[in-house]
């Protein structure tokens, strides 16, 4: 039986685990959009191996036997452009791979501004030892925004430490196992000021898209604190920075933004209430071994006829699972 062709997209990326790859398939190397569009026709199968570079979309037409794309990253609103959308081509996406690095992102995030390290670092600066007030995580509240396995993963260790930590998802209910209660998102106005902490790690849709914007802000406590790790997209942008700007927050940690890179010119980077990170709260030095090993499990899975891991529904876009799950 002849062997699928699987066409890598690596960009500028050295493709981990791709001699084992080899061996389960005809393989296709392409680094950028033109190489894909060019290797597409007779391509079965698509890993998206840079899932920041481009070029499925623009290549669709020439996809004459493409069944499978495997996107190794969580969110897939880069992805899902109409065509590929409406088509009958499955989905996959690396769901569970950065959920410890981005729980203990988030718990970093919180503990940079419990501990005041802002102002630790102020002082270092000066060569000044001189006491500063900090807090205590345990009785604080957290809302984490996405009830996916990265949201769950965060609501565990958050509560670890002490923080009573609930949910924002698509339906409200009681009695979840890892959330005290869960809120739904149409409703992030009107409970975002019984929080300390606001996280957001909710897949990017256009039910969520701005989901962070002037009303909720103006909802939040002064003394609260924004983790957005999920997308920049999910944050009216200009609404908090105007918040930043005139304390209405006590603060915020990015390791998202509208637009990436977040150019030079803009005003969050100046703010001494804001920590920014590149995009980075998912990354560890286990993740890319893990991403090839998941993709690689998948692909036997799919030479033997077996259901396929993380199946993206491309009309939620995102993986669904059971509540709980």
């Amino acid at each position: 039986m002849a062997k699928p062709v699987l066409t890598i997209l690596t960009g500028n990326r050295d493709v981990t685990g791709l001699e084992n790859l080899r061996e389960l398939a005809d393989v296709r190397l392409a680094a950028d959009a033109g190489e894909l569009a060019a290797a597409l026709p007779g391509t079965e199968i698509v890993y998206l191996w840079n899932y920041f570079a481009d070029g499925l979309q623009q290549g669709w037409e020439s996809a004459d036997a493409l069944k499978w794309v495997h996107l190794p990253a969580a969110g897939v609103d880069r992805l899902l452009f109409p065509e590929l959308a409406a088509s009958d081509v499955t989905v996959t996406n690396a769901r569970g791979i950065f959920d410890a690095a981005m729980a203990e992102y988030a718990l970093a995030g919180i503990l940079y501004f419990a501990k005041n390290f802002p102002q630790a670092r102020a002082n270092q600066v000066q060569n000044l030892w001189k006491h500063y007030g900090v807090s205590n995580l345990a009785g604080t509240r957290a809302l984490v925004a996405g009830t996916g396995s990265i949201g769950r993963t965060t609501a565990r260790l958050l509560r670890a430490v002490g923080i009573e930590t609930d949910g924002l998802g698509r339906t409200a209910r009681d009695g979840d196992a890892d959330f005290g209660a869960i809120h739904a998102s149409g409703d992030f106005a009107a409970v975002a000021g019984n929080y300390d902490w606001i996280v957001l790690v909710a897949p990017l849709t256009d039910d969520t898209r701005g989901m962070l914007n002037a009303k909720v802000l103006a909802a939040m406590r002064t003394s609260a604190v924004l983790v957005n790790m999920g997308r920049g997209d999910l944050v009216v942008q200009p609404d908090l920075e105007a918040a930043l700007a005139a304390g209405d927050i006590a603060g915020a940690v990015l390791d998202v933004t509208t637009p990436e890179p977040l150019p030079e010119s803009s005003p969050l980077w100046g703010m001494q209430n804001v920590l920014i990170t590149p995009h980075l709260s998912g990354d560890s030095r286990s993740h890319l071994p893990a991403m090839a090993a998941q993709f690689e499990a998948n692909l036997r899975a799919y030479l033997d006829g077996a259901p396929l891991e993380n199946v993206v529904d491309k009309q939620l876009g995102f993986v669904a699972v059971p509540a709980g799950g």
